[in-house]
């Protein structure tokens, strides 16, 4: 078989046959890989006659082109084109209070938000907010879902629920789980859900009339949400009743009956379990209710953003979204990153990668739906990994991520449709576009209004950080991410220590690595004190602490790489709670999976003491001279 044949096919349906490596090197894709990926989009590929025949097929379609949809673009307020603005980023789990139930909720989200509007911020940001798997909570990552179009009810505030009684729970387990320093899922889960589900028997009975929880809501959001909100609901239920019975709470573990939502099997259940289900779509409803009063409680506040929203760039393969809907994802794929700077064999995500096909038949119904339910309740949404517009780095079952291989998607019609409901719901998107970013991708961005993403950590060059002034407008500011190490444990290369001592690089690396960070706190005090944000009086203080790798970060310093954040013409800019409260350890170390408690850690600050926190007043003072309210 001519190889050509192949490349062409690849190309036509979108396939990279190449990828550059970390070290800059070209690497050109197996066959086997491309066969696999045209596989997983229903091309025949096996020989060479299936190739010759699938490219006569294929006809004068066109392939993917990387480029902007003309005359489109997103909602941007006129207000904040003349008056940058700031606000918060947090992880809503890590909250604590004196109220919640052992992890941050709704009720605790619109308390964060009147805190830090009065500091000055404008929105406040969240992790994705996406439906987990409720009958295994151990599965904890808010970037691996089992469905991204609906919402985790472990985030409802049970004491704001009507109907709720001081004795739905023991307040010595509720003690016990707030005093803890991680979330304990399982815990918190059965906690909860034993007494949402006393509530909702008690609803049963008579239905309560608080304003905002009408029977008539209820009805008209199960209505709205339609089959895909129904089938999240069945296999909520069933996954229950799956683990109960000893098997998984992901549908791959199953018995082949019920594996697929339209066969028998399920019929009879959902017949049988009907309150069950029932339950599920409740829940449902009371988070997006939940969630759209802590949105008001923002924007009452007086953030003209308000809450910043996070989507996740795939799914779990097991989870709802998979099963009630199986056409959707590629089959034998999961989403990737080939070897760069931090994981030297490169990463697999165990997510599903959605179907290109599928979303073409449908019209990219599932796409819509998804995208107006995240921006309904959101001033701000960010597109994790934003690249996955363009393309997606595929790695077929079984095989290592070095081997995997680029897969291109229909940027054009899910650009006009992120385009079409940003406008419709006046919600500023954000693409995180951070890693391997094609040629032109940002182009693309700007010509859609979609917010670069860009982090103080990784914007300087060989002679040292960027100045303030060269970061982009249309742009959203910050020093780090969820995936990256906290200021305070940046400055001492805590992370660096993290990736040794966790396999994912050796101790030449590692050297390398300490090495480097060593000249960068170097660098960067030089740069604040050149841009102006860092006085002569803490300079002296600040060489000192650069010079000992075991320092602990002078508050000055803190303050100053903050100012040049906010000092940036960027449109946006975000603080981290964890910087706000000092903390130290990182919130998600990418590479691994039980070996560090990822997702779980709280903040160290209660909300009704963080506007007391160590740095919270000195950072929200600089944020608020440099992008003061209009």
């Amino acid at each position: 078989m001519k190889t050509n044949a192949l490349d062409d096919l690849a190309r036509h349906y979108g396939v990279g046959l190449q990828h550059t490596a970390r070290d800059g090197e070209e690497l050109f894709i197996a066959d086997d890989t491309k066969r696999a990926i045209l596989t997983a989009l229903g091309i025949p590929c096996e020989d060479a006659p299936q190739v010759e025949a699938s490219l006569a097929a294929a006809g004068s379609t066109n392939p993917p082109v990387m480029r902007a949809v003309p005359g489109s673009a997103c909602a941007l307020p006129a207000w904040l084109t003349s008056s940058p603005a700031w606000g918060v980023s947090l992880m809503l789990y890590e909250l604590r209070s004196a109220r919640n139930w052992g992890i941050g909720d709704f009720a605790d989200l619109a308390a964060v938000s009147r805190t830090v509007a009065q500091a000055g911020a404008e929105f406040v940001g969240v992790n994705p907010l996406h439906a987990p798997f409720l009958a295994d909570p151990a599965r904890c990552s808010p970037f691996s879902p089992s469905n991204r179009l609906f919402l985790n009810p472990l985030y409802i505030a049970v004491d704001d629920v009507p109907g709720f009684a001081p004795d739905d729970a023991d307040p010595a387990d509720l003690d016990a789980l707030r005093a803890l320093d991680a979330v304990d899922y399982v815990a918190v889960a059965r906690i909860k859900l034993a007494a949402l589900h006393r509530i909702w028997q008690r609803w049963q009975q008579a239905w309560p009339s608080d304003e905002g929880y009408a029977r008539t809501s209820f009805d008209a959001f199960c209505h709205q949400g339609g089959d895909p909100l129904r089938g999240h609901a069945l296999f909520e239920a069933l996954s229950a009743s799956m683990v109960a019975g000893g098997y998984g709470a992901g549908w791959l573990s199953w018995p082949g009956s019920f594996q697929y939502i339209r066969s028998q099997a399920v019929a009879s259940f959902e017949q049988e379990e009907h309150d069950s289900v029932s339950f599920h779509l409740w829940l449902q409803w009371l988070a997006d209710t939940q969630l759209g009063h802590a949105a008001k409680a923002a924007r009452d506040a007086g953030m003209r953003i308000g809450l910043y929203l996070d989507f996740a760039v795939g799914e779990s393969p097991d989870g709802s979204a998979t099963w009630s809907t199986p056409d959707l994802v590629l089959p034998d794929m999961t989403i990737g990153a080939p070897p760069d700077f931090f994981t030297a064999e490169g990463q697999e995500w165990g997510l599903a990668p959605p179907s290109p096909t599928t979303m073409r038949r449908t019209d990219f119904a599932q796409y819509r739906q998804t995208m107006q339910a995240l921006t309904r309740h959101a001033g701000a949404l960010r597109i994790d990994h934003a690249m996955a517009l363009w393309q997606l780095f595929l790695v077929p079952k079984g095989g290592k991520p070095a081997n995997g291989a680029y897969l291109h998607y229909p940027i054009e019609d899910m650009l006009r449709i992120l385009t079409e409901v940003s406008q419709e719901n006046g919600t500023v998107i954000i693409g995180e576009d951070l890693g391997y970013v094609p040629d032109g991708f940002q182009d693309v961005m700007r010509d859609s209004r979609i917010l670069s993403y860009r982090i103080l950590y990784f914007e300087k060059n060989e002679t040292g950080f960027f100045a303030p002034k060269d970061y982009p407008t249309l742009a959203l500011a910050c020093l780090s991410t969820h995936d990256l190490p906290t200021l305070r444990g940046w400055w001492r290369g805590d992370d660096v220590d993290l990736r040794f001592e966790h396999g994912l690089i050796d101790a030449a690396a590692a050297q390398k690595q300490r090495e480097m960070r060593a000249d960068e706190r170097a660098r960067l005090i030089d740069g604040m004190a050149w841009f102006g944000v860092l006085d002569q009086a803490n300079r002296k203080q600040a060489d000192m602490a650069a010079k000992d790798p075991h320092s602990e970060l002078p508050e000055a310093i803190m303050v100053a790489t903050h100012g040049m954040v906010a000092r940036t013409p960027s449109l946006l800019a975000g603080v981290r709670l964890a910087d706000l409260t000092g903390e130290d350890k990182p919130t998600n170390l990418p590479g691994t999976i039980d070996s560090y408690p990822n997702w779980r850690l709280k903040n160290a600050v209660p909300i009704e003491d963080l506007a007391d926190a160590p740095f919270f007043q000195s950072i929200c003072a600089v944020m608020r001279a440099e992008r003061p309210k209009s």
